[in-house]
C-alpha cells in the first residue's frame, strides 16, 4: 500500500505553488487585505494577541497551510477539525451596531480564505512563478478543500478567476479601513522587536513589508488612504525578489520549520519534490 498523499497531492497546482518562497510575502499581502473587512479584523483583535505573539501567529498560520498542502489526510483533517473547534468558541461585536457575532460566520471565513488565496495566487505568480490563467483557475478550485476544512460549504467559493473577482467586486462596499486595520497596517510596518534587532527590521522586514503592501489591489490603496503604486514597478520589485530568494538551494529554505515538504518528500519519495515545471503535469 502506497504512502496517502494527503488532500492535495503531488500532481496539485497547490503543491508545486506552495513550495516556492514568495509565499510569505503573500502572506502578508493577505493581513493587508484581510483587515479590510471590519467585522473580520474586529474578530482578531477581539480574541488575539497578535502584538505579543506576531511571529507565533504567522508561525500557526504557516503550519496550517504546511500540513494541509503536504501532510496526510488525517493530518489535514484533524488541523481543520482543531480550527473549526476554535472559531465555534470565538466571538466579537460589532462597533457600529453593538451586534454580537462569531468569527465562524461564513461571510468572515470566505473573506478570509478568498483574501488569502489571492494573495498566494497573485503574489506568487506575479513574481515569475510560471502558472497559465487555466492553471491559475484549477489552484482556485483546489483550494475548495481548504475553504472546507474551516467550515465553509465548498459550493460556495469561488472556483475560478471570474468567479473570485466577482466575489472582490460584490464585497467591496462593505470594506473599510478603521482603525483596526489601521492598527494592523502599523504593526505589520513595524512589529515590535528586541531593541538590538530593530536595525535589521528597518532593513529587511519593513522592505518585505512594503512590498506586500504594494502588491495590493489599487482600491485596497484607496481605502488605506495612500497612493497606489505604479504596477510596472511593483512587477518588477516582485520579479527581482522572487529571483533573488529562488537562488537560495530549495533543500536550504526548506530546512525551516515546520519542515511539511521534507517530511512529504520522505513519506513519498523525491518524485514529491515541489517545482514549477511540474504544474503542467
Amino acid at each position: 500500500m502506497g504512502a496517502d498523499p494527503g488532500l492535495f497531492t503531488p500532481a496539485s497546482v497547490t503543491w508545486q505553488l506552495h513550495g516556492d518562497p514568495m509565499m510569505w510575502v503573500a502572506g502578508i499581502r493577505a493581513l493587508y487585505l484581510q483587515a479590510l473587512h471590519p467585522r473580520a479584523v474586529r474578530g482578531v483583535m477581539a480574541n488575539s494577541d497578535f502584538r505579543r505573539d506576531a511571529w507565533g501567529r504567522l508561525m500557526r498560520t504557516a503550519d496550517f497551510v504546511g500540513t494541509t498542502t503536504y501532510g496526510t489526510t488525517e493530518a489535514a483533517e484533524r488541523a481543520g477539525a482543531r480550527v473549526r473547534k476554535i472559531h465555534s468558541m470565538l466571538g466579537a461585536t460589532d462597533p457600529e451596531t453593538g451586534e454580537r457575532y462569531g468569527v465562524d460566520d461564513p461571510e468572515l471565513l470566505l473573506w478570509v480564505h478568498c483574501a488569502e488565496i489571492d494573495s498566494y495566487l497573485h503574489v506568487v505568480r506575479r513574481s515569475g512563478f510560471p502558472l497559465t490563467d487555466a492553471q491559475a483557475d484549477r489552484y482556485l478550485a483546489e483550494h475548495r478543500v481548504s475553504a472546507r476544512l474551516v467550515g465553509l460549504d465548498p459550493a460556495a467559493v469561488p472556483a475560478d478567476g471570474k468567479e473570485l473577482a466577482a466575489y472582490f467586486e460584490e464585497t467591496r462596499p462593505r470594506l473599510a479601513a478603521g482603525a483596526d486595520a489601521r492598527n494592523v497596517y502599523d504593526f505589520l510596518l513595524r512589529p515590535p522587536t528586541h531593541p538590538l534587532l530593530i536595525p535589521a527590521r528597518e532593513v529587511l522586514w519593513r522592505r518585505v513589508a512594503y512590498l506586500a503592501y504594494a502588491a495590493l489591489p489599487p482600491y485596497a490603496h484607496e481605502l488605506y488612504g495612500t497612493p497606489a503604486p505604479e504596477p510596472a514597478v511593483v512587477t518588477r520589485r516582485l520579479r527581482a525578489t522572487g529571483t533573488a530568494l529562488r537562488c537560495v538551494p530549495a533543500r536550504l529554505r526548506w530546512q525551516l520549520p515546520p519542515k511539511h515538504i521534507l517530511r512529504a518528500m520522505a513519506r513519498l519519495g523525491p518524485a514529491a519534490r515541489p517545482a514549477p515545471y511540474k504544474v503542467g503535469c
